[in-house]
């Protein structure tokens, strides 16, 4: 019997072994491409994005059991998991960050061509000469086990300067917090180091020059990340100690609010669209914004919330893996049954069993992240309220991603019950979740535009620091 097993399971896995072409709806079309392979016995996986200029990451781990294989991405928070149709088709769902996309994987002979690296030459990416000196660094953490690999920005002059360390949002990012050609941090660094602040801008775990875990990292342990950064900057000589803050985007600005609750050396934070509200609050109006953003009616996505909710409330609060399933597969089979069917495909991709089957799979991917299940969880309010320093709050109106007025107004409530006294909470006019001034203001758009960063917002942050730092 166990000799039939290791045949069957060995037969089983060898279905995987090619390269497996998939298409992603993110609000524009991506081409996904996995590249299976078998060596004694046990498989593995690359992953091209042909429209993404990526090729050959490697995947964290693949497994196959059946007819049924996941494929893990630690490193982008992402995992592929789907059954075999036929020899030649995989059907499943994506998910990344809490969010599920349906994908179905053809078995090709030839990988599409990956595109030219999406153009650098964005008109505000900065180019050398500079108006101030700029420093490749690395530095380590206590004990030695992470490097951590950044350039600071100083101006030119007798210093020390005030000094910023930006902190990047969701996903592994380099220290541009590089996304389709655009480098916004660099822009950000360029601008503030321009008119008289030091910057230092960080490689995240595991990418470019910063190594450290990141498979079952969440966002403590990317604060604890920023605090190595933190010390670094402060030990700079050029770097005025008592003028030292904090700028993050999305999650870079929780990371922001949990080292600043902490540290009264912290003298401002500048949130650009960070959680002002419960992080599933957040999650469930992004959904919402993204399906109407894709054309799908307000009816019907108020049909969806309350599926989206109880998803929420059991990846929160599920106390082990059996539970979160039973009740997962209990809410989802009841809201499918209550639920027009029409409504049910345009929102989940549900149209019969096995589609059920792979949101639920997806869902279940979600809770099994442990960054995931700490992000949805998060509350800013306690943090808020611990912090003493002088807080700038932005964004974009146009935010599809952290949707503006409620999200403001949570960070002027937590603010207003802790000890910051001077606060300044601002949404602005037509900017997306990226600060760029959008048109269309999809997701998809994001690598459409030329503008990196709006120069309001810029000067917008410039003002206000010389106005409250300086």
């Amino acid at each position: 019997m166990a000799l039939t097993l290791c045949f069957v399971q060995g037969r089983a896995q060898s279905s995987f072994v090619g390269n497996w072409l998939g298409k992603l709806d993110v609000g524009r079309e991506l081409r996904i491409v996995f590249q299976v392979k078998e060596d004694a016995g046990k498989l593995s996986a690359t992953m091209d994005s042909p429209d993404q200029s990526a090729k050959g990451i490697p995947c964290s781990a693949v497994t196959a059991t059946g007819d049924s294989i996941t494929i893990e991405m630690n490193n982008i928070k992402g995992a592929f998991s789907g059954k075999l149709t036929n020899a030649a088709t995989i059907a499943g769902a994506w998910s990344q960050s809490g969010h599920s996309f349906p994908m179905e994987l053809k078995k090709v002979d030839e990988v599409p061509q990956v595109l030219p690296v999406p153009r650098s030459d964005r008109p505000q990416t900065p180019k050398p000469p500079f108006n101030y000196k700029s420093e490749d660094v690395v530095y380590y953490n206590a004990d030695k086990s992470i490097q951590y690999g950044a350039t600071i920005t100083i101006p030119n002059g007798k210093g020390p300067f005030p000094a910023v360390l930006l902190l990047t949002g969701s996903g592994q990012q380099n220290r541009d917090e590089e996304i389709l050609g655009h480098k916004p941090f660099a822009v950000i660094a360029d601008y503030l180091t321009s008119n008289g602040y030091v910057v230092l801008r960080v490689d995240d775990r595991g990418v470019g020059k910063t190594t450290g875990q990141v498979d079952s990292a969440t966002t403590l342990d990317f604060a604890k990340d920023a605090t190595v950064s933190f010390e670094y900057l402060k030990a700079r000589p050029e770097t005025d100690r008592k003028r030292m803050g904090l700028l993050g985007h999305s999650e870079g600005g929780m990371i922001a609010q949990i080292v600043a609750a902490d540290r009264k050396d912290v003298d401002f934070v500048v949130f650009l669209a960070a959680p002002g509200v419960r992080t599933s609050m957040l999650m469930e109006e992004q959904n919402a914004a993204y399906m109407s953003s894709l054309g799908i009616s307000p009816e019907a996505i108020d049909k969806y919330k309350p599926l989206y909710a109880n998803i929420a409330r059991d990846i929160i609060y599920g106390k082990d893996s059996a539970q979160v399933y039973t009740s997962l597969k209990q809410h989802i089979d009841q809201w499918v049954k209550q639920t027009d069917s029409a409504t049910v495909e345009i929102t989940t991709e549900i149209h019969d069993e096995n589609s059920k089957e792979e949101f639920l799979d997806a869902a279940m991917e979600s809770y099994n992240n442990r960054w995931y299940r700490f992000f949805l969880s998060y509350d800013p309010k306690p943090y808020l309220e611990k912090m003493h320093c002088k807080v700038l709050a932005l964004n974009g109106d146009k935010d599809i991603q952290v949707v503006s007025r409620a999200n403001l107004a949570g960070l002027r409530i937590g603010l207003s019950k802790g000890k910051s006294k001077v606060v300044l909470t601002k949404e602005l006019k037509g900017l997306n979740h990226l600060f760029q001034s959008c048109t269309k203001c999809t997701v998809k758009e994001y690598g459409e535009l030329e503008e990196t960063f709006s120069p309001t917002a810029l000067a917008l942050m410039v003002d206000w620091l010389d106005k409250n730092v300086k």
